[in-house]
């Protein structure tokens, strides 16, 4: 268990194997264990060292320092994280929620992503399910004044979502709901709500990668669609078996796509 500290707080992260850098991002009520399967493929398969970090606000990442919990500030602590670490340059893939702070640091700092890639991410925040959107309304101050509450609702919420996922991913989700501050949870759904990268995609000049679950209930998976239609030869792809997880819905498959794609 390692970690660093930042303007706005401690980042919790971890690492595995030898070689060249690749850093990991999680999503939305996530933490870096979504990447532990991925993480032992691309090291021991693919030879590189691979860094999985949780946002601030969830996993063991600081919570006590309110930083503002948006895709700007996410997009701040990559670059600081790779600052302190003295990773110049690296791919960077990040999931859902993660997958949108790539794209975004790519977007404002592409000196330092050499590829991105987003897996079942919210280009626009308007293909969030219902309920992820109507989480992202500013129920900040209820969860501050009802905690138990809102944390209860925020458990019923998870498990509405999750009710036709594996064991294993309905087990992962409650235990990280567990360890997300109730104002992280609200204010970055809030942000991502409200986000549009799309503008920018066109800009992106580093190879770009996009992975999304054909029966995704998180993320519409028509989001894809965006990357072919903004970012001249990206390469998207589509998993038939997959919802929002695809990593863990159909991990041969994921992994392979991957090494091939930081390997071509």
């Amino acid at each position: 268990m390692s970690s660093i500290v930042t303007s706005q707080g401690i980042v919790h992260y971890e690492a595995y194997g030898r070689g060249r850098p690749v850093i990991l991002l999680h999503g939305w009520i996530n933490s870096w264990g979504v990447w532990q399967d991925s993480m032992i493929d691309l090291a021991e398969n693919g030879r590189y060292k691979v860094y999985a970090l949780d946002f601030w606000g969830f996993g063991e990442s600081g919570k006590t320092n309110t930083p503002p919990f948006k895709i700007d500030s996410y997009v701040q602590m990559v670059n600081q994280f790779m600052e302190i670490l003295g990773i110049e340059r690296a791919p960077i893939l990040g999931h859902s929620m993660g997958g949108t702070v790539a794209l975004a640091v790519a977007a404002a700092y592409p000196q330092r992503v050499t590829k991105v890639g987003a897996v079942g991410s919210p280009i626009e925040g308007k293909s969030l399910n219902f309920f992820l959107r109507m989480a992202g309304r500013d129920w900040v101050q209820l969860a501050q004044s009802l905690p138990t509450a809102t944390h209860m609702i925020v458990n019923t919420l998870v498990r509405i979502n999750t009710a036709r996922d594996t064991e294993r991913v309905r087990k992962m989700l409650l235990r990280d709901v567990d360890k997300t501050s109730m104002e992280s949870f609200f204010r970055s759904i809030g942000d991502l709500r409200r986000t549009d990268l799309s503008p920018q995609l066109a800009a992106l000049k580093m190879p770009v990668l996009g992975i999304y679950g054909e029966h995704d209930n998180i993320v519409d998976p028509h989001q894809v669609e965006l990357l072919d239609k903004y970012v001249p030869g990206a390469r998207t792809v589509v998993l038939h078996q997959s919802r929002h997880f695809c990593m863990l819905d159909e991990p041969e498959e994921f992994n392979t796509t991957v090494r091939g794609f930081l390997s071509a």
